[in-house]
């Protein structure tokens, strides 16, 4: 979907290996395409959408600012986006929930990797303002966003760092400390729309990374099934976006079982993993809707725990 973090020798945030990419390439501003497309899809939900709505977000909408005829690009097709739509915000309306569980149990530290056009320290003051979130991205996207939050009137809250990496030549542990992240305290750390394009080496080193956080600390990343996995009703969509991915010089190149994914995190040396089902987020969001909105299957989630 958007947001890659990575390891220098994983490679860079683009999906493709750092011999692929040019000097030009590295100093690029504005958003990801993915990225771009997971604000603008969350702010359809809310324009077009009945209430109740899972996340109300157009506060990304506002930062991209696309021309007036946005929503009739394919990609924003109300009735064909419909599932990715709705897996896009009940992935981000989870993300928040389990952020806001950790805060009032006294968690300070939530670090983004990947941040892309994420807004929640701009729309969640009342829980965001307890805690220092760190949004780690490539420099020219966040040279972008910088820019557009100053431009915008938001700009750069007091409880926001961004932490621009360059994943070619430093990994994002040495920057986040840079930014003033206390590895002694423990910390909510989230990846969402990532795994899917690093190599299984470049997962297990993330999660080697995340495994050393102070106790108490949290991982959620979200991975995409095998498509032996996939309801037959969403197989026609993952394999449109697969192939939208690889047209744009980003494809999917890891896909994970449940099973697989869990032992990742065990053998990183997580102190517990988790599997949380992508309809079972459709279930706890969707339930009860006139309208039948629900999130497509596909996507899971990984929570594991120092």
């Amino acid at each position: 979907m958007s947001e890659d973090p990575r390891t220098a020798s994983a490679g860079t945030a683009s999906g493709r290996t750092a011999s692929d990419r040019t000097a030009s390439d590295r100093t690029t501003i504005g958003p990801e395409n993915t990225a771009e497309r997971v604000a603008l899809w969350r702010a359809l939900h809310v324009l077009i959408d009945a209430p109740p709505h899972v996340l109300e977000d157009t506060v990304g909408l506002a930062l991209v600012d696309p021309p007036a005829q946005w929503r009739d690009r394919p990609d924003m097709d109300p009735e064909f986006t419909a599932g990715f739509r709705a897996s896009i915000v009940a992935r981000a309306r989870f993300v928040e929930d389990l952020v806001a569980e950790q805060a009032a149990a006294g968690v300070d530290q939530y670090v983004i990797l990947g941040a892309g056009i994420d807004t929640f320290a701009l729309r969640r003051p009342e829980i965001a303002a307890q805690m220092t979130v760190f949004e780690v991205d490539q420099p020219g996207p966040q040279e972008w966003k910088r820019r557009r939050l100053d431009e915008t009137g938001y700009g750069v809250p007091g409880h926001l760092r961004l932490v621009p990496v360059d994943f070619e030549v430093e990994d994002w542990w040495s920057a986040l400390l840079r930014a003033g992240f206390d590895a002694s305290r423990p910390a909510v750390v989230v990846s969402t729309g990532v795994v899917q394009y690093l190599t299984r080496e470049a997962t297990a080193s993330t999660l080697r990374a995340a495994a050393g956080l102070a106790a108490g600390s949290t991982l959620a990343v979200s991975f995409l099934l095998p498509m032996d996995l996939i309801d037959d009703g969403d197989k026609g969509g993952l394999e449109a976006s697969s192939d939208g991915a690889q047209e744009s010089g980003t494809p999917f190149v890891s896909f994970y079982t449940p099973d697989e994914m869990l032992g990742l995190a065990r053998g990183a040396g997580f102190r517990e993993a988790d599997h949380v089902a992508g309809p079972a987020l459709s279930d706890r969001y969707f339930a009860g809707r006139a309208d039948g909105l629900h999130s497509s299957s596909g996507e899971d989630f990984l929570i594991a725990r120092t």
